[in-house]
């Protein structure tokens, strides 16, 4: 029973309460009275000088010194159901889309253990993503994780609703956390789409909303992610993003009092990131396949939340700046990104082809300043003529529109296709500028029989 466990407010300092007499749990929930009526809900974050310190999940209007504080629960839960699907809820659950709210009876927790590592089945089955590019060059997993690392304003949301639209998924749980208030309706209604949203549950903490809640919408994601694949689906999840997460642990433990180290970072933060993305992935029921956004300052892919993050996830599509400049969409930078599971899940021959296309991309990029000052002399080097002659090719492959729909078997062939072609002009023999291909010798004119008289 908890309805004899109270407190009261002794002292506020910035966003935390502390309160008194109250022997309350890390991650309980409480509720703090106001003076006019009503409470503000909070949750425990942690503990000093025999204090209880927590953190409110809205303004602090009418608390003052003294006031109650008693406890709601003792371990936050969320209700999780089917009826979820095709609705959008906030981090608490409830549903934000303007409808009835929709009748889920099972309760779950929302930080759960994750699989344990002799429990994951191996990844063997790839997961078609709707994107031409990834399918090809970084194929994806069932129960894989990866990240996709951009700067702003690169094409990140586009590129995410993409896949929540054309997915082979069952079923798409997609977290919006920290995101601008604006942002949210366009994506739901723009990049989702009917179609997409249909068979997804968007998960929304905009950028006003407390730094707990933010956090506590990427483990209500994750969760609904597992309830879905424990009844047998294959879930995509989609995460706007891993960072705006980071930061909100930030505020919270700053608050907590845990002391700065990289970046201002407490060591709370680069803690808990294992923990949550080890919670996607396969289990002999289902699999959880995540992407997971992160925003990369000024560009610097050695910033210290996509360093911790690169070492934590199975691959990375790292989004460029340079190659959006230029029309292409989605700005994949195939040299920079990777996937640790596309060879396992790959034929031979398409083990090859991605081989060649890199090569050959390799290869343009290397040289990319003569041939544009004009110093590229044609026939030097075959790898290089095959670069140049097909690179429109290649980028129509890399390439897809918004509205472009692709299936995975169709793009595994193109992509072999693409490959034999490129093959046959690298094998092909050298003609340089301005030299007239060498015709084969002509053979000497048989002489006639001589008649001797």
């Amino acid at each position: 029973m908890t309805a004899g466990i109270t407190g009261s407010v002794v002292q506020t300092t910035g966003l935390t309460v502390a309160v008194a007499g109250m022997p309350a749990p890390v991650g309980a929930v409480v509720g703090i009275a106001r003076q006019g009526g009503g409470e503000v809900e909070a949750e425990v974050i942690g503990f000093r000088d025999h204090r209880t310190l927590v953190m409110p999940l809205a303004d602090l209007d009418g608390v003052r010194r003294g006031s109650a504080v008693r406890l709601i629960r003792t371990a936050r839960t969320l209700k999780i159901g089917a009826a979820l699907l095709g609705r959008v809820i906030d981090a608490r659950g409830q549903c934000i889309d303007g409808r009835p709210q929709p009748m889920v009876r099972e309760r779950f927790k929302l930080q759960n253990d994750g699989v344990t590592a002799t429990e994951r089945p191996r990844i063997d089955l790839p997961l078609g993503t709707g994107v031409r590019c990834i399918d090809s060059m970084l194929m994806c997993g069932r129960g894989q994780r990866l990240g996709i690392f951009a700067g702003s304003g690169v094409g990140k949301s586009v590129l995410m609703g993409m896949m929540a639209r054309y997915t082979e998924a069952d079923v798409t749980v997609i977290a919006l956390i920290g995101e601008r208030g604006r942002e949210v309706n366009e994506f739901i209604h723009r990049e989702l789409g009917p179609q997409g949203l249909a068979r997804s549950v968007v998960v929304v903490a905009t950028s006003n909303e407390p730094a707990l809640l933010r956090v506590q919408a990427a483990y209500a994601a994750t969760a609904i992610a597992e309830y879905f694949r424990d009844q047998g689906k294959n879930v995509l999840l989609v995460m706007d993003s891993l960072t705006r997460f980071a930061l909100a642990q930030r505020e919270i433990g700053l608050a907590a009092g845990e002391p700065p180290t990289t970046r201002g970072f407490p060591p709370s933060t680069f803690a808990l990131l294992p923990r949550l993305v080890e919670r996607a992935g396969r289990t002999d029921r289902g699999s959880v396949t995540a992407f997971y956004s992160v925003l990369v300052e000024g560009d610097d892919e050695n910033e210290p939340i996509a360093d911790c993050v690169r070492g934590l996830l199975d691959g990375h599509v790292w989004l460029s700046r340079r190659i959006a400049e230029r029309g292409h969409y989605p700005a994949i930078d195939v040299l920079r990104s990777i996937s640790r599971l596309a060879n396992d899940l790959s034929t031979p021959d398409e083990k090859q082809a991605r081989q060649i296309l890199r090569e050959l991309l390799a290869s343009y990029a290397e040289n990319e300043d003569l041939i544009t000052i004009g110093a590229y002399r044609k026939g030097a080097n075959r790898t290089l003529d095959a670069a140049v002659e097909m690179r429109e090719e290649i980028h129509r492959l890399l390439k897809q529109q918004v509205e472009e729909k692709v299936e995975i078997a169709q793009v595994r062939q193109a992509l072999i296709e693409l490959a034999a072609k490129c093959t046959m002009r690298m094998n092909a023999a050298p003609v340089t500028m301005g030299q007239q291909p060498q015709m084969p010798p002509m053979q000497p004119a048989r002489q006639g029989a001589v008649i001797k008289k």
